[in-house]
């Protein structure tokens, strides 16, 4: 190849280098149109499909009468409670519990669009529909569990059933004594007698004022109801109390029925006591509860009948943590016929105390039981070692 053959060579290889690749712009500075097949938004077996007829199988009768658009009258219509239901149970589903995210997700999430029919649902409709229909969602969530059963979905061979402390939408300091709550409840009280009728300035702004009159009302009414709750606490202290104790009974301003409660991995604050029954075949929960007593141990027994109020029959097995461990629960689930698993009050520093609420006096703690390896059983302070034995014992075990 000749000298001047490699020179061309060598310039059409630098064009080649220097030449820009063709590549396809992203262009979002556009508008379209999409034709969309809502019906196919999601797959046949998607859970939202299921949840939409299982809802739509129920009576929702209670959530239909206190409608007041009516067809042949003037009024705009509402929407169907099996959507709004239907929207919630998928919600739940998916561990989501606001109205605002699921009002969110509604605009873009197939399943919830698949729901809705692509419409436009408010987020205050969601949250108003779950607080003024709870009554009905409670008689609702039994009817759901009446058709697991009849599916044999539901067995109550064995129920596990446990709590835990779920912290309240109040901070530190709205937490009150009563006579902080009583001194704002004057003040509160004092502004709103103080309003009385806008002046000629303020009918320009009537929409400002109305929203300023509806606060200092609304304040006023927590103050009250947080007074109201202050009361139930004191009423509600066991004998012993000691009320030398620098702890300060008080009520939270912003959410006055919420408790001061002990977290495992956290310090105390204002809380709510959530207990939860689950169907140990299934998985899936029959029962559920948030309460202002702090101990576990009191919430087994009204947890089972709460199971029987729903389903009709009590489970046969019920397997809870020591917490619920208590010679009072013990004695009332046998009576019931439940057979209670519970584990054995753990020996640490309140072990006098946890055993004293079970009922067991200092003489039959732990250490002064005998262990005997020839029968392999533990021999009580009694001598005795059978079940029979212990119960001929003691004539209040049946």
């Amino acid at each position: 190849m000749s000298e001047e053959d490699l020179t061309n060579t060598g310039l059409e290889n630098a064009v080649a280098d220097s030449r820009l690749p063709r590549l396809r712009i992203v262009d979002r500075a556009q508008m379209c149109w999409h034709v969309v097949d809502v019906e196919r938004l999601i797959e046949d077996d998607h859970p939202a499909r299921a949840i939409w007829e299982l809802v739509g199988e129920l009576d929702l009768t209670s959530f239909l009468i206190p409608i007041g658009s009516l067809e042949g009258q003037a009024g705009r219509p509402a929407f169907d409670p099996q959507l709004l239901i239907s929207v919630w149970v998928y919600a739940y589903s998916r561990g989501i519990s606001s109205a605002r995210e699921i009002a969110r997700r509604c605009e873009y999430e197939p399943a919830f669009q698949w729901l809705t029919g692509l419409g436009v649902v408010n987020h205050h409709t969601l949250s108003d529909f779950r607080i003024e229909h709870r009554e009905a969602l409670d008689e609702l969530f039994t009817q759901v569990l009446a058709v697991l059963t009849a599916e044999n979905l539901i067995t109550l061979e064995r129920v596990m059933h446990d709590g835990t402390k779920v912290y309240a939408n109040a901070g530190k300091s709205s937490f009150c004594t009563k006579k902080r709550i009583e001194a704002y409840l004057k003040i509160a009280r004092e502004h709103v007698a103080a309003m009385g009728e806008p002046d000629a300035a303020e009918l320009s702004e009537p929409r400002r004022l109305k929203a300023s009159e509806r606060a200092r009302r609304e304040r006023e009414q927590r103050l009250t109801h947080a007074l109201s709750e202050y009361e139930k606490i004191e009423h509600a202290k066991r004998p012993g109390y000691n009320r030398t104790s620098k702890q300060q009974t008080g009520a939270s301003i912003s959410d006055p029925e919420a408790r001061i409660m002990r977290h495992s991995s956290a310090p105390c604050a204002l809380s709510y006591n959530v207990q939860v029954s689950t169907d140990a075949a299934a998985g899936i929960v029959i029962g559920i509860d948030a309460s202002q007593t702090v101990p576990d141990y009191e919430h087994l027994v009204p947890a089972v009948n709460q199971i029987e109020e729903r389903l009709g029959k009590r489970p046969k097995q019920m397997v809870v943590d020591a917490g619920y461990t208590s010679r009072e629960n013990v004695l009332a689930l046998h009576q019931c016929g439940v057979t209670m698993f519970g584990r054995s009050v753990q020996p640490d520093g309140r072990v006098r105390q946890r055993f004293a609420r079970c009922g067991v006096t200092d003489g039959f703690l732990p250490e002064h039981f005998r262990f005997d390896s020839i029968t392999n059983t533990f021999v009580c302070p009694e001598e005795k070692c059978s079940d029979r034995e212990c119960q001929l014992s003691d004539p209040a075990v049946p």
